[in-house]
């Protein structure tokens, strides 16, 4: 998935991210803002996981967009 796309598109997908990351805030998704490193980072803090875990998930997602 291109993240410069994702940035650009940030206000059209962040239905989507909420709908899969229920526990994020829109305040999470302000400061996320389309950056993948944000999004894993507010990922691991809200459900406390590890940063790899929080990369799989996110990888799931990305797949499940196109």
């Amino acid at each position: 998935m291109n993240w410069d796309k994702v940035e650009g598109n940030w206000k059209q997908l962040k239905g989507n991210v909420k709908e899969q990351w229920g526990k994020l805030t829109d305040d999470h998704l302000d400061v996320i803002a389309g950056k993948r490193d944000q999004l894993a980072g507010k990922i691991q803090e809200a459900y406390g996981i590890t940063k790899e875990k929080a990369e799989e998930e996110i990888a799931k997602w990305e797949k499940s967009q196109k």
